[in-house]
């Protein structure tokens, strides 16, 4: 009797670790006690998330989601508020990563405290070319370009190129021209070649960026596994789950799948191939390429330059240069070919437009081939400076604005210098933009501007500056609410690209990317947003990243 008596009891409690065991492995991760906005179409708020392998296995209230699950982990998040990982649908975030092994010249407030810091960098890097990007000569006290006398007494012989933050200019020094062999007068379409009594100043403009840049040695495979590496590890902290990386060469696919492959590069990108030749014949020979972590169906062509560096195409002449309307960076024609056969592919167009003009020209382009309502998303990168006559072409097309918030809050000091008080009305128009379709997808340009997304929710919503200025916000009239900004950096910059099922918001079935922020800055005052920190980043419900 003893014996049937302890052989029943070691039976009940081998049955009831087994049950144990079976709850235990019916989720990964469970989270408590927060404050969840899932950004789905009612844009509700729950208190509770469960993840099983690497997707949202069930959103809602704690008491309910316990009883059904029993998860290997449990984290109590203290009330803290949840968001689905931040989508930042335009960025530079390969050369984003390069750069942070140039010179930083952002900030800067002068062309000496340049030199000054590119002297010191060739210095802890004495051998190959010098390259920095950062310098913005309307932050200087003098704001005219400068000449790049310096840079030849200083590297006679050792080639240096410092590209304008827009990436739409660059200063070189004659090492670099004779390179390039550039010589003074010569011309080129959609770019300029500054030449002043005859002499080269060394600098470039638009396409004439290029003739210096495709000399360039190109970066060793340590190179670009860096700057993918320090890329990523930046943006994680900032509660970047995706990225719109826009303007590749086809070359970098494979080596960005490669890094996802191995589990180096854990951050899933949009990549958007550059206008050339032989990135459509890569792309239409072989479709549309998509994993979980990497979507390639897209392609960045370039209608004009930047506002800041005049290259801009404008309707009317600048307001600050009599006679300068900027340029196209290519033909109507050209613009014409390619949005013609990109159709006829199946593919994707997002096309970089700053000035009224390359809006209008690049909007019509779109009207002829996409002939009234559509799915295909078609993209206009920046859409700064739209004339109110062509607003309507948006909706009218389902033409999607793909907009940068923060290049409003940027711009604002000198913008209205180059556009003049009327035409500055309707420029950065980001709330009337939106009404078109009904959404828009919201971005940074990094590393044009700053890559937190927190800057973009908070120039969108509040229209001001780092430090609050100007005091009722620049054009006020055109601020997103805090929904919307909301949206526009989750599920509406997914739905940009074809993304909305799988990302964007924290849903039943959709990957596990999330961010834990340490205020909630859809209740705070506006202008604490800015100072508002990461807490903790998942991807695909694996903490890449935890504030230390």
């Amino acid at each position: 009797m003893f014996i049937r008596l302890k052989n029943l009891l070691s039976f009940f409690v081998i049955a009831a670790t087994v049950s144990c065991q079976k709850k235990e492995f019916n989720a990964d991760l469970l989270i408590k006690n927060a404050k969840i906005y899932t950004v789905d179409s009612a844009f509700t708020i729950a208190d509770a998330i469960v993840v099983s392998n690497g997707k949202i296995a069930a959103v809602g209230s704690a008491d309910s989601l316990e009883k059904n699950y029993m998860a290997k982990q449990v984290i109590d998040a203290g009330g803290k508020a949840i968001y689905p990982g931040f989508i930042d649908a335009h960025t530079h975030f390969y050369q984003y990563g390069m750069g942070l092994q140039e010179a930083h010249l952002e900030g800067t407030q002068s062309w000496n405290e340049i030199i000054d810091s590119v002297s010191a960098f060739g210095k802890r890097n004495p051998e190959g070319w010098i390259i920095g990007r950062g310098w913005d000569q309307n932050d200087w006290k003098v704001k005219q370009y400068p000449t790049k006398a310096k840079l030849d007494s200083l590297f006679p012989v050792r080639p240096v190129m410092l590209q304008r933050i827009d990436g739409h200019a660059a200063i070189v020094n004659q090492a670099a021209l004779n390179i390039a062999n550039i010589k003074p007068d010569q011309k080129i379409a959609g770019g300029q070649i500054e030449t002043v009594n005859g002499k080269l100043t060394g600098i470039l403009v638009d396409n004439a960026v290029g003739l210096v840049r495709h000399k360039m040695p190109q970066p060793t495979e340590q190179m670009v596994q860096e700057a993918f590496a320090d890329a990523q590890r930046n943006c994680f902290a900032v509660g970047l789950t995706t990225v719109d990386d826009c303007g590749l060469p086809y070359t970098l696919i494979n080596p960005i799948a490669e890094l996802q492959h191995k589990g180096l590069l854990k951050m899933r990108i949009y990549v958007m191939l550059s206008d050339a030749p032989e990135n459509y014949e890569y792309l239409f020979k072989r479709g549309a390429y998509k994993t979980p972590r990497l979507n390639v169906r897209a392609f960045k062509v370039y209608a004009d330059g930047a506002l800041g560096s005049r290259g801009a195409c404008l309707l009317k002449p600048y307001a600050d240069r009599k006679g300068w309307n900027g340029f196209l960076l290519s033909s109507q024609q050209h613009f014409a070919d390619v949005a013609a056969k990109i159709a006829e592919k199946g593919f994707q167009m997002c096309t970089h437009a700053i000035g009224d003009s390359a809006n209008r020209v690049i909007l019509n382009t779109y009207a002829k081939v996409l002939k009234g309502k559509n799915d295909r998303r078609w993209r206009i990168e920046h859409a700064q400076i739209v004339n109110p006559q062509d607003v309507k072409l948006f909706g009218e097309y389902n033409v999607i604005p793909s907009i940068q918030p923060t290049h409003a809050t940027s711009d604002m000091y000198w913008a209205g210098q180059r556009l003049g008080a009327e035409r500055l009305k309707t420029a950065y128009a980001y709330k009337n933009l939106m009404k078109q379709n009904g959404w828009l997808p919201l971005g940074t340009d990094f590393p044009v501007e700053n890559i937190n997304p927190l800057y973009t929710f908070y120039a969108a919503t509040e229209r001001k500056d780092l430090k609050g200025f100007p005091v009722a916000g620049f054009q006020k009239e055109n601020a997103l609410d805090r929904t919307e900004a909301l949206r526009g950096i989750t599920i509406w910059a997914a739905k940009a690209n074809f993304e909305e099922k799988e990302k964007g918001s924290i849903e039943k079935g959709k990957f596990a990317d999330f961010v834990m922020l340490d205020q909630d800055i859809m209740k705070i005052k506006g202008s604490e947003i800015p100072k508002v920190k990461v807490l903790k980043t998942y991807i695909n419900g694996e903490k890449v990243y935890e504030k230390k």
